[in-house]
C-alpha cells in the first residue's frame, strides 16, 4: 500500500459516505495511480439502487474515479494540493462496460493526460478482477482557496 486511508483523507476533501477511495496501491511517477474502493453491502445507496439486486450506480463510479484523479494532481502538483484547493469535475466522457456488486474490489486506474496548475484531464479506468466495469475522460478544474 503506497497512501493508507489516513493519508488519503489528508489529500481529498471527501469524507464518508462519499469518500470512495480506500487505499492507493501504486503510484507509477507522476503519469498513473492506481486505488480501491472494496464495495459494502452497508452502502446506504444499495437500498434503492436496486431491491434485490444491488448494483452501484455509475455516478458513484465515475465519482470514485475523480477522486483518484485528484489523488493523482496530489503527486503532480503537491504544493498546490497541499493548499486544499477547491476542485471541480468540469467534463465527463464515460461509458458503463459491466456492473459493480457488493463485494466487488473496484480497482481504479487514473492516467494523466494534462495536468496543468489550474486544471486536469485524465483518462480513467475501473475494473473489477480483470473485467473493466468503466472507462471515463474527465477534465475538472481546481481553484487554490484564498482564505
Amino acid at each position: 500500500m503506497v497512501f493508507d486511508k489516513q493519508k488519503i483523507k489528508s489529500i481529498l476533501p471527501h469524507r464518508e459516505p462519499f469518500l470512495f477511495i480506500d487505499e492507493v496501491t501504486e503510484v507509477h511517477g507522476t503519469e498513473k495511480v492506481v486505488a480501491v474502493k472494496t464495495i459494502e453491502q452497508s452502502e446506504k445507496y444499495f437500498e434503492g439502487h436496486f431491491p434485490g439486486r444491488p448494483i452501484m450506480p455509475g455516478v458513484l463510479i465515475v465519482e470514485a474515479m475523480a477522486q483518484a484523479s485528484i489523488i493523482l494532481y496530489y503527486v503532480c502538483k503537491p504544493e498546490i494540493a497541499g493548499t486544499h484547493p477547491d476542485y471541480y469535475l468540469g467534463k465527463v466522457k464515460a461509458e458503463f462496460l459491466a456492473p459493480v456488486s457488493p463485494g466487488d474490489r473496484l480497482i481504479l486506474e487514473a492516467t494523466g493526460v494534462k495536468i496543468t496548475e489550474q486544471a486536469g484531464v485524465v483518462d480513467a479506468v475501473a475494473r473489477v478482477g480483470e473485467t473493466v466495469v468503466a472507462r471515463a475522460n474527465l477534465v475538472f478544474g481546481v481553484r487554490r482557496n484564498t482564505v
